[in-house]
């Protein structure tokens, strides 16, 4: 089989473990859409398309680059279309509500001066850049003006605007991959470091720093959870993703977020179950494969 992985980071830790799982029995090659000359043919090298793209590059150019490749027939680990609709939270806020999904009431402004502009808002909000992407805007805001100090370093910035839930501060991470779940707990962006923040280990902590993932048993997770984040991908139709939880009280955990292809760091078996999703979805099979070691 040959996979290929379009990415600018093939030797992001995921990737890089997986490949070496799926070599030398296999090929692995990647593509970095940000510097290819010509997007519209496969990697050189390769000699015509790979036998499945997994598609963890989440820019523009990576999306159209996979599109190019649906086109002529090849399978792309997430789709396109999966992935992108998860890099405009409008759209995915809209789908999770009306697939039933507890998802944060979400709504867009134009511009984040416009927000501003708005009389008698609920404070505290939650205010987003509208399209994900690498250092976007997230941020709580209390009052008005805070709201006017984020306006003057992102007066056109495209938001969405979801009210503030109390929680306890921390993020339930959880990522999927081909139904196999795990899960993390890290702070939370809005939420004030503090003293359990722990920094890594031998690096000082940083002003702001959420600090590192904490491990979390998935059969610790409470009842309910793990079908619910299962049920994302079938809604979203991602093979490999992450939803952003809080726990709320109430027993009902509210997303707040969805994203195509995370990270998915320091988790035990999580580059086996992806080296298995690369052979199943190049065989075109529907049962989970074994990897050859």
């Amino acid at each position: 089989m040959r996979i290929c992985l379009i990415t600018s980071r093939p030797g992001h830790p995921l990737l890089a473990a997986a490949t070496a799982l799926l070599t030398p029995r296999h090929r692995v090659d990647s593509i970095d859409p940000e510097t290819g000359d010509d997007m519209s043919r496969p990697p050189a090298s390769g000699g015509g398309l790979a036998d499945v793209y997994l598609l963890k590059a989440r820019t523009p150019r990576a999306l159209e680059l996979a599109r190019s490749f649906e086109e002529r027939g090849a399978p792309v680990v997430n789709s396109a279309a999966a992935t992108g609709l998860c890099q405009d939270r409008a759209p995915m806020a809209e789908l999770a509500t009306s697939a039933g999904l507890p998802f944060a009431h979400t709504r867009a402004v134009a511009a984040l001066r416009r927000l501003a502009a708005e009389p008698d808002l609920p404070y505290p909000l939650v205010v987003k850049s509208r399209h994900s992407r690498r250092h976007d805007l997230v941020a709580r805001v209390d009052d008005a003006a805070r709201l006017r100090r984020l306006c003057a370093q992102w007066p056109d910035e495209p938001v969405v605007v979801q009210p503030f839930t109390a929680n306890s501060g921390w993020d339930h991470k959880l990522w999927v991959i081909a139904g196999q779940v795990f899960a993390g707990l890290r702070r939370s962006e809005l939420a004030d470091p503090g003293p359990d923040a722990r920094p890594e280990p031998g690096r000082p902590p940083r002003p702001g720093s959420r600090g590192p993932t904490l491990p979390l048993t998935v059969a610790g997770l409470p009842d309910g959870w793990v079908d619910l984040v299962r049920r994302v991908g079938s809604v979203f139709a991602l093979d490999v993703y992450g939803v952003d939880l809080i726990d709320a009280g109430g027993g009902t955990p509210l997303i707040v977020d969805i994203n195509a292809f995370p990270g998915i760091r320091g988790q035990a078996g999580a580059p086996e179950a992806l080296a298995a999703l690369a052979l199943r979805a190049a065989a075109g099979e529907a049962e989970a494969a074994t990897v050859p070691m």
